[in-house]
């Protein structure tokens, strides 16, 4: 004899709610009582109960599934976005695609149609976010976005870092200590981050008075390499800099490596320091002055506001920011 399969209804007669409670509940929407919740929940684990998700699907007509759009060559980076948007994605009910994608590429505007099938909305990560004819493009086609970025697009929401005032905030730090010729090293010329953090380090230079002086700033790419040669080529200054900010923590590993190469002491001949604060941060060494940013707490926000717009909670365009924060380690002292 087949048993009979437990259906919504089953659940619901034991619980004691309304067959729409239950739904309520399994589609993690809002305004339901945690004690209605724990009452369905315990109902559907005594009758073994799963719903089924293609039905969910069809019912809907969502896939359930948010996909997120990034061009970042920093892994460490990625990680914790992936790790803030998942914990938010299942607190929601919804799985993540991950699509590492390239910027400046001609078919990614064909790529992000064909995935779009398979989505309810998108979370764009920089560069991606700023790109103008995307963002046109998604929100004539009313596809749900929010967009990790410092810069605004109408329609969309943007979660965002003070970038240039923690970029302001390092430079302060090394004028702090006594260091008037600071080298700084630039971001991918691509990313809107690279600019606004450019932008703090000349700021905290005007309020000093110090003239910026374009011999000492370097074009990098957010990796190892481009913060290798851009330090090579800084430090063969005369008079060189005492102290060298990289926009990034795996440009400021390269910065480390090239003044281990012609033999200067770290901080005592040269302070250097980085943005970001990864693990490479932590295990450098000496341990590497940085910027740590909220990365999980961006990813998650960004998860919620796209929740929200999803469930017809959220129509417009708002800025989302977050702060970040200097951490001071053994890489930066007063010139020697």
């Amino acid at each position: 004899m087949i048993a009979k399969r437990t259906t919504i209804t089953d659940v619901a007669q034991r619980a004691g709610v309304s067959i729409k409670t239950v739904s309520r509940v399994f589609n993690r929407e809002p305004h339901v009582r945690p004690s209605t919740i724990e009452k369905v929940l315990a109902a559907a684990e005594a009758l073994n109960y799963h719903p089924n998700l293609s039905a969910r699907r069809l019912a809907s007509n969502q896939t359930y599934v948010i996909g997120m759009l990034y061009d970042n060559p920093n892994s460490d980076y990625v990680t914790d976005v992936q790790y803030g948007s998942l914990q938010a994605c299942r607190e929601h009910g919804y799985n993540l695609l991950i699509h590492p994608c390239k910027a400046d590429s001609a078919e990614l505007m064909e790529e992000v149609v064909s995935l779009h099938r398979q989505v309810d909305g998108f979370i764009m990560l920089q560069p991606v976010s700023d790109l103008h004819e995307l963002c046109q493009f998604l929100l004539e086609h009313k596809v749900a976005c929010a967009r990790v970025s410092q810069r605004p697009f109408e329609g969309f929401p943007w979660i965002s870092v003070g970038d240039s005032e923690a970029a302001d905030q390092m430079t302060e730090h090394l004028l702090g200590l006594g260091h008037r010729r600071i080298g700084f090293i630039i971001g991918h010329p691509e990313h809107g981050t690279s600019h606004d953090r450019l932008a703090g380090y000349r700021s905290a230079l005007a309020r000093h008075n110090i003239e910026y002086d374009d011999t000492l700033v370097e074009q990098g790419r957010f990796d190892y390499a481009s913060g290798f040669s851009c330090a090579r080529k800084l430090l063969s200054l005369e008079p060189r800099p005492t102290a060298i900010f990289a926009s990034n923590d795996p440009m400021a590993m390269g910065v480390l490596s090239a003044a281990h190469e012609i033999g200067l002491a770290v901080p005592r001949q040269l302070s250097v320091s980085g943005f970001d604060d990864s693990p490479l941060a932590r295990h450098a060494w000496p341990p590497l002055t940085t910027v740590r940013q909220p990365i999980t707490e961006v990813a998650r926000l960004a998860t919620d506001v796209l929740m929200k717009r999803l469930r017809g909670r959220f129509t417009g365009d708002s800025d989302h920011r977050l702060q970040a924060e200097l951490v001071r380690r053994d890489s930066t002292g007063r010139p020697g």
